[in-house]
Formats: C-alpha cells, sequence, structure tokens
C-alpha cells in the first residue's frame, strides 16, 4: 500500500491551517473559501477520510508518528 509522503501532508496541514484562520478574518472572501476547500479535499483524498475534520485529525496522527504507520490503520484493526 502506498502511503503519503510526511512532509506533504505536514505541509498541506500547515497550510489548511494557515487558511482556516484567513477564513474565520475574511468569511465573505470566495477565493479564500475556495483555495480553503481545495486544501481540505486534498487533505480527505491523501488520508481516505471523508470530512475535513476527520481528515486533519487523520493528518496530525500520522505526522505525530513520523509517516511510519497507515492513516487508516485504525480501519484495519
Amino acid at each position: 500500500m502506498l502511503l503519503p509522503d510526511r512532509n506533504t501532508i505536514d505541509r498541506l496541514l500547515r497550510h489548511y491551517r494557515a487558511q482556516e484562520r484567513i477564513v474565520l478574518a475574511r468569511p465573505g472572501d470566495l477565493g479564500t473559501r475556495r483555495r480553503f476547500e481545495d486544501t481540505a479535499y486534498t487533505l480527505c483524498v491523501l488520508m481516505g477520510e471523508r470530512t475535513a475534520r476527520e481528515a486533519v485529525q487523520a493528518a496530525e496522527r500520522y505526522v505525530a508518528r513520523g509517516g511510519a504507520v497507515s492513516p487508516t490503520a485504525r480501519a484495519e484493526a
């Protein structure tokens, strides 16, 4: 099974959090919201999760483990 690169997930997670702060500060900016949603979707795909919340949580666990364990290992157990 292919696993996502830990550095890529870490970078994407930091980018997601930065965009989240911007969206909260400027909720009416549609371009910012679109970029935020694109980043959330990418996290969902890479982490194999259906919602952004689940994807962010899985990404945080994955990065904390050093990327050594599959992010879907909990589903297989």
